[in-house]
């Protein structure tokens, strides 16, 4: 079962700075019924999960999946990315819609950790988004050039959908993702009885951000690239880059960066 994501009052506090606001642009409309995950990718799955095989961790303990479960989850590390295999849980929290509010989630709070361009929460039912668990003795993502709107490639079954790290959870716990994630790859999206308890592998980019988060087209285009280099074992690109708009920026930081 899902339990609440970081993002209530004092974890806002905590995550959330005011930011100086810039002009939001338009959110893309969610793919048509249908469509599924493989079409953002022209990396398979299977090339993606040839370079996972092997855990090399990164982090300093295990995670569990769900409260009352035994920790067997590493962050484990790679080239340019860090990695783990978990089950995906389904957060609805940020902005009410029609399938993620405080009537179909009994945990949905109207926030998340980052938020898009125009300073309003993300929006859990139409961004493809990862969360991360909240920096630890365990792991603490920032410590490896993970931050909000940093590139993912989650992969389940054949399919392989490109997302953002848009939310943080519990300091113990992994495996989850927004309702959008969840219906693109296929995985029953109800934030009350959804998810799936096995087989989501997260592939995490370091030091590689879309700006703005909201950006869904940024985001397939600089993930296709990333994938391929993640899979050819090119070096990484240097780091302090932002994607933005699809292009690749240097040395900038956005006001939204944690």
């Amino acid at each position: 079962m899902r339990v609440r994501s970081l993002t209530l009052a004092a974890a806002s506090a905590a995550l959330l700075a005011p930011t100086t606001l810039s002009t939001a642009l338009p959110v893309p409309p969610p793919p048509p019924q249908g469509s599924t995950a493989r079409r953002d990718a022209d990396v398979s799955a299977a090339d993606l999960l040839s370079k996972v095989r092997e855990c090399s961790a990164v982090s300093q303990g295990r995670y569990r999946t769900d409260r009352g479960m035994r920790a067997t989850v590493p962050v484990c590390g790679e080239r340019g990315a860090v990695f783990w295999k978990a089950d995906m849980d389904i957060d609805c929290d940020g902005r009410p819609t029609g399938h993620c509010n405080r009537r179909t989630d009994p945990f949905f709070t109207a926030a998340t950790a980052y938020r898009q361009s125009d300073g309003r929460y993300l929006n859990a039912e139409r961004l493809p988004y990862i969360v991360v668990p909240a920096p630890s003795p365990i792991w603490n993502h920032r410590d490896h050039g993970i931050r909000g709107g940093s590139l993912a490639a989650v992969v389940y079954r054949d399919r392989v959908l490109y997302a953002v790290v848009g939310d943080v959870g519990p300091d113990d716990m992994i495996g989850e993702a927004s309702y959008a994630t969840a219906k693109l790859l296929g995985i029953p999206a109800d934030p009350h009885a959804g998810g799936t308890a096995h087989g989501v592998t997260y592939i995490v980019f370091k030091e590689k951000p879309v700006r703005p988060i909201e950006n869904r087209t940024a985001a397939v285009t600089a993930g296709e690239r990333l994938a391929r280099e993640f899979v050819r074992g090119a070096k990484a690109l240097p780091g302090g880059e932002v994607v933005r708009g699809g292009r690749v920026v240097h040395g900038e930081r956005s006001v939204h960066d944690d």
